[in-house]
């Protein structure tokens, strides 16, 4: 598989990687569409100009890795490792993709997706620990059963969420957007801590 560090070639299509290691390498200038990548390494490893459309990471681990100046349409992550990468590095539209990228099962603690156009993006079932979801459009978010515990939430657009079985979560209603957002009980209860209101039993 050394064929992603070479001059050629520089795009792949309905391929499947597995168990392919790549940690701490550079990948420069390659297009991916509609490929598989399963059990990969690639922790640390620094994507550059890259464009993924159609693809999928199972069981990869992409912790630390870089995506600068990178494109994704339709990238979904499953039962993988996606620790501390700034997604604000890759190359976004100014008016945001619909479901551009998507994680399940996923770790994606220590992120960064600070202003962020990542309507209907799909983070269900994964721990976002100390994740930076700040001036973000979450518009139409599935955020269904995910730890959010540290991760902060500000001026994030959170218009028709879905927050059902999130957990520890910290969203000040009157600094993000929140309109039909879709909160559950017990964890509900966090969102009334930010107002100037006095809670008697």
């Amino acid at each position: 598989m050394t064929g992603l560090l070479s001059a050629a070639p520089a795009e792949y299509e309905d391929q499947t990687f597995d168990g392919l290691a790549l940690g701490g390498e550079e990948v420069r200038a390659k297009e991916f569409e509609s490929c598989t990548f399963v059990g990969c390494s690639f922790l640390e490893t620094t994507f550059t100009a890259c464009r993924f459309v159609d693809c999928e990471f199972v069981r990869c681990d992409l912790s630390l890795c870089r995506v600068e100046d990178c494109s994704f349409t339709s990238v979904k992550f499953r039962d993988s490792q996606v620790i501390g990468v700034n997604w604000a590095e890759a190359s976004w539209p100014a008016l945001g993709l619909f479901n551009a990228i998507g994680f399940e099962r996923c770790a994606i603690s220590h992120s960064t997706f600070i202003g962020l156009g990542l309507r209907r993006v799909e983070i269900v079932d994964c721990v976002a620990r100390d994740a930076d979801f700040a001036e973000a459009d979450l518009t139409q978010a599935n955020c269904a059963g995910t730890d959010f515990k540290d991760s902060r939430f500000l001026h994030t657009d959170l218009t028709e969420a879905d927050f059902a079985g999130a957990t520890n979560y910290a969203i000040a209603a009157n600094l993000n957007v929140l309109r039909r957002t879709r909160f559950a009980l017990p964890e509900a209860m966090s969102l009334l801590y930010g107002l100037d209101i006095i809670l008697t039993e």
